[in-house]
C-alpha cells in the first residue's frame, strides 16, 4: 500500500459503533490515524467512565497505547498494515496479563501484581496489530457479577441501577459504550455470554482448546475456563477470534483444538446461512437461580419467542421444542476441585512476582477480609470427591444426550435464551441475599467442548436487552458464527446505549 496523506477535507471519523472494516477503510484513505482513534476512545472513557453516567468499567489504561499507535501509523506510512487487527484498540479483562500493566483480578489482594509479561493471547493480537488500550473490571477474583474490592461495581449501559453482569462485565459495558472496538473476556460459567447479553453486544465462548489461557488466571489444568472475543458485531468478533486461536504447549488443553481451526472464522460469513439450517429450540428453563413464573422471566421469554419467529423468517427449519433428557438434573451435579484450583493458580503465577505463592496464602492474608462475600465463598468453596465424580459422570451422560438430540433431529444448532432473566439491580448484588448470576445458562461450560455465541435479540418491555445463544457440536465454532451472523443481519437488534452518546 502506498502512503496516504491525511485528507483534511474529509468528514471527521465517527468512532461510535465503528467496526474494524470502517476503521481500516479510514486508515487507508488518510481520514484517520491510529493515534487519533486511540485519542477518541480515551476521550469517551474520560467523559463516561468516572464522569457522567460513571459506568466504572476501566481499572487501568495502558501508558504505551499512544506510542503503540504512533508505531503502527509509521508502519502504515511505510507501506502496509502489520496484520488483520492493525491499529484496533482492545480492552482486556483484568485477569489476562499485559506486559507493563498490573493484573489485579479486581481485588485489593492483587492491586500491585505486575507479572511483566504478555499472555499468549495478548502476544497474538499484538502481532496482528492490535493496540491494548487498557484493563477492565470483572467479578472479583474472576467470578460472579462485576463487583470488586478494588473498584466497586460496574453499571449496565442501558440502566445505570443495574449490573453489567459478569464476570466479564467491564468488557461488556466497555464494548457497548464504545470505549474500544472490541474486547477479550473470559468465561468459566457464563462470564462472557451474560455480560454480552445484558449490554447488548455479541460474545462467544469458543470450544475448549481453541484459545490458550497461558498468562491468564483461570486456565490449565481446568478445562471449562476459556478466553473469548466480545464485540458489537459478529464480523468483528470473528476477526478477533481469528487472531486468538492457536496451539500453545504451555496450555496442554490447546492440543484438543490443534487441527480444528478453519482458515478463517470471518471469511465465509453470509446473510443466507440460516436458509435451510435446522435449528432446535430449547425452551426448558435451565439458568442459575432462574424463576420461570416471574414477570421478569416472561418478559425475556416474549423476546425469545419473537426471535424464534425471526429465525423462521430467515429461512431456518425450526424444531420447536427440543428436549434434552435429564438436562437440569445433570447440570445440578456441577462441582469444583480445590486441588485443580490450587494447581491452576500456581501454574498461572509461575515465573512472576505474585504477592502470594499459593491460594492458601491469599486466603490467609488479612487483605482477604476486604474481598466481597460472594467472591470469598467462591474461593473458599470446595466439593467432595464424590461430588466431583458425579459431575464427571453427568458430563458424559449430558454430552451423549445432547449429541443424540442433535443427531435425531439433524440439527445444525440448538438455540436457547442467552440469559433467562433481565439484568439484576446492583443493590441486590452487594447486599444480602446477594443476587448473583441470575438466569445464566451454563450448559456450554459444563460440557466444555461445545461452542456458544450470543447475539442481541431485541429489548424487553422494560427497555432492557435480551439475546439468543447458538449452541453447537464440539468444535462447530465456525458454523455457529455463520448462523449468528445471518441472524444478526436479518434483525439488526444492536442499539447503542443513550447513557454514553
Amino acid at each position: 500500500m502506498s502512503s496516504l496523506p491525511r485528507n483534511a477535507e474529509l468528514e471527521p471519523f465517527a468512532v461510535v459503533e465503528a467496526t474494524i472494516e470502517d476503521i481500516h477503510a479510514a486508515f487507508k484513505t488518510g481520514r484517520l490515524t491510529a493515534r487519533q482513534l486511540v485519542e477518541q476512545y480515551l476521550a469517551r472513557i474520560e467523559l463516561y467512565d468516572q464522569r457522567g453516567p460513571a459506568l466504572n468499567a476501566i481499572i487501568s489504561l495502558n501508558p504505551e497505547a499512544l506510542a503503540d499507535a504512533d508505531r503502527l501509523d509509521a508502519a502504515l506510512m511505510s507501506g502496509a498494515f502489520v496484520g488483520p487487527l492493525h491499529g484496533i484498540p482492545l480492552l482486556i479483562k483484568d485477569q489476562v496479563d499485559v506486559n507493563g500493566m498490573a493484573t489485579t483480578l479486581g481485588s485489593v489482594l492483587f492491586q500491585d501484581y505486575r507479572p511483566q509479561r504478555d499472555s499468549f493471547v495478548i502476544k497474538k493480537v499484538k502481532d496482528a496489530g492490535a493496540i491494548i488500550l487498557g484493563k477492565v473490571t470483572l467479578g472479583e477474583l474472576g467470578g460472579g457479577d462485576t463487583h470488586g474490592s478494588l473498584f466497586g461495581s460496574t453499571k449496565n449501559v442501558y440502566d445505570l441501577e443495574r449490573t453489567a453482569g459478569g464476570s466479564s462485565g467491564g468488557s461488556g459495558a466497555s464494548v457497548s459504550a464504545n470505549f474500544c472496538t472490541a474486547s477479550i473476556g473470559q468465561e468459566g460459567f457464563a462470564s462472557i455470554r451474560r455480560p454480552s447479553t445484558w449490554n447488548g453486544i455479541v460474545g462467544m465462548r469458543p470450544s475448549a482448546g481453541l484459545v490458550s489461557r497461558t498468562g491468564a488466571f483461570g486456565g490449565w489444568p481446568a478445562l471449562n475456563g476459556s478466553l473469548g472475543p466480545m464485540a458489537r458485531t459478529v464480523t468483528d468478533l470473528a476477526k478477533l477470534l481469528d487472531c486468538m486461536v492457536g496451539y500453545d504447549p504451555d496450555d496442554p488443553a490447546t492440543a484438543y483444538g490443534f487441527d480444528k481451526k478453519p482458515a478463517s472464522y470471518a471469511a465465509n460469513l453470509s446473510k443466507t446461512s440460516l436458509a435451510g439450517a435446522r435449528i432446535g429450540i430449547l425452551r426448558e428453563p435451565m439458568g442459575f437461580g432462574v424463576a420461570p413464573d416471574s414477570e421478569d422471566f416472561k418478559k425475556v421469554d416474549a423476546v425469545f419467542s419473537a426471535a424464534v419467529d425471526d429465525l423462521r423468517k430467515a429461512g431456518a427449519e425450526i424444531v420447536d421444542p427440543v428436549v434434552i433428557p435429564n438436562l437440569n438434573a445433570l447440570l445440578k451435579t456441577r462441582a469444583r476441585s480445590t486441588e485443580e484450583d490450587d494447581a491452576g493458580y500456581e501454574h498461572y503465577i509461575k515465573g512472576t512476582n505474585a504477592p502470594f505463592p499459593t491460594r492458601a496464602a491469599a486466603l490467609a492474608s488479612p487483605l482477604f477480609e476486604k474481598v466481597g462475600p460472594q467472591s470469598k465463598d467462591r474461593w473458599r468453596g470446595a466439593s467432595t470427591v464424590e461430588q466431583q465424580l458425579a459431575q464427571s459422570k453427568a458430563r458424559t451422560t449430558l454430552m451423549t444426550n445432547l449429541m443424540n438430540v442433535m443427531a435425531e433431529h439433524r440439527l445444525d444448532a440448538i438455540v436457547h435464551k442467552a440469559v433467562e432473566q433481565q439484568p439484576t439491580l446492583i443493590k441486590d448484588g452487594i447486599s444480602p441475599p446477594f443476587v448473583d448470576q441470575r438466569g445464566a445458562p451454563f450448559i456450554n461450560t459444563f460440557l466444555m467442548f461445545v461452542p456458544s455465541i450470543v447475539v442481541p435479540a431485541g429489548f424487553t418491555t422494560d427497555n432492557l436487552p435480551a439475546g439468543i445463544t447458538f449452541l453447537g457440536r464440539p468444535y462447530s465454532d465456525a458454523r455457529m458464527i455463520e448462523l449468528a451472523y445471518a441472524y444478526e443481519q436479518a434483525t439488526m437488534h444492536r442499539r447503542a446505549p443513550t447513557s454514553t452518546p
